[in-house]
């Protein structure tokens, strides 16, 4: 007999304008000739932007990716070479890539359990056992959950230290105060254009010196005024830009509604708990459950013989990949419970209602195989599951 392969679902389907959409903002390109160097559509774009996060024009600059944004806004708030950069180390790669580059040490702390988040509290009480000197802190806003974005501001100004906000995902939530915002326009977020970034502050100076960065450290002439490189978004990606905009609205309500269908049915499944703040109104692209331990790896093996992906976006934290283990870190126990208990199911604009239902019932029956495992294995490996 010929057994039925099940379709395969997706952890991750990016959603991009689509060529119609694109291709009035391509012909004014082809009428202007204008191709780069902050040209008529990245000026309109970053207008538009402004405009929607309620700042002035000069409080944005756009960047060819959100990487090169967060290095030009640490670079732009003047760290000591080789000092320390507090950051998370739950976080994607990306934000200790930056702070390296930007000539920093990352210095990863932990993350609070009620919010997956670095806060102003646990970043204060790192500072007094930090093994140097701390010369910018890094808070992550985890897969666009909203944070506290005015209590950095005052952080900052209690401490002296620069803090730079990396809201990659955060499109739709980010709240713009005197710390610089970094938002990725990568085609995997909301609102993405394949690659891009943005940097947004209420200090204008700040975004000016970003920005001249971005273009060679030129400010007034084409003499290297700073030490810059070159990170301008070209008029093809602002094309693309425009016509993210002009879907956001309706690409905002589908992924808020799909958030709220899924955290309803994902909260009736025992032992598990959708990521705080998921389906609470806001958008984003990504579903991360809190499962019970050990469940993380049996659930992720069930889904994948249903021919579901899943997938640990942020691994077991920056800390443990080769590339930052020699770096100094705080406790991180967290960060260690998340790395063992956290899942990202698919999440798209594509699922349908038999995807989804198909997607939860998986998940369910992967829980309830693996609580029978795990009060049916041995005391010793039953105590050794409960001490991680």
């Amino acid at each position: 007999m010929v057994q039925n392969t099940p379709e395969k679902i997706s952890v991750a389907v990016p959603r991009m304008p689509d060529a119609d959409m694109v291709l009035p903002y391509l012909r004014r390109i082809d009428d202007a000739r204008y191709y780069s160097n902050f040209g008529p559509l990245v000026q309109e774009f970053e207008a538009r932007i402004a405009a929607g996060f309620g700042v002035d024009t000069d409080c944005v600059t756009t960047v060819a990716n959100g990487t090169a944004a967060l290095i030009l806004a640490l670079r732009a708030g003047n760290p000591p070479p080789g000092s320390l950069c507090m950051m998370p180390s739950w976080t994607f790669s990306a934000t200790a890539h930056a702070a390296r580059e930007a000539g920093l040490t990352p210095f990863f702390v932990d993350v609070a359990p009620d919010n997956w988040a670095l806060t102003p509290e646990i970043a204060g009480a790192a500072l007094a056992n930090a093994p140097g000197n701390v010369a910018a802190v890094l808070p992550v806003a985890p897969f666009g959950a909203p944070i506290g974005y005015d209590r950095w501001d005052e952080f900052s100004e209690a401490t002296g230290i620069p803090v730079v906000i990396d809201a990659a995902a955060a499109f739709d939530t980010a709240q713009p105060g005197r710390a610089p915002v970094v938002i990725s326009l990568h085609a995997t977020k909301a609102v993405g254009i394949g690659e891009g970034g943005l940097i947004i502050s209420r200090d204008p100076e700040l975004v000016a010196k970003a920005r001249s960065l971005s273009n060679f450290g030129f400010q007034q002439s084409r003499a290297a005024a700073l030490p810059g490189f070159n990170a301008k978004l070209s008029e093809y990606a602002a094309a693309v830009g425009l016509a993210a905009l002009d879907a956001w609205p309706f690409v905002r309500t589908g992924y808020v509604r799909l958030a709220q269908t899924y955290a309803a049915a994902l909260s009736a499944i025992p032992g598990l708990s959708v990521m705080p703040g998921f389906g609470q109104g806001w958008a984003g692209t990504t579903c991360n459950v809190e499962l019970i331990h050990p469940a993380t790896g049996a659930v992720a093996r069930e889904l994948a013989r249903a021919g579901i992906e899943s997938r640990q976006w942020w691994g077991r934290g920056c800390h443990q990949q080769s590339a930052f283990a020699y770096y100094p870190s705080a406790s991180l126990a967290v960060t260690r419970h998340l790395a063992n208990h956290t899942l990202a199911l698919p999440f798209h604009l594509g699922l349908g209602p038999g995807e989804m239902n198909r997607i939860v019932t998986t998940v369910a029956d992967g829980l309830a195989e693996s609580a029978e495992a795990a009060v049916s294995a041995p005391l010793d490996q039953r105590a050794a599951a409960q001490a991680s």
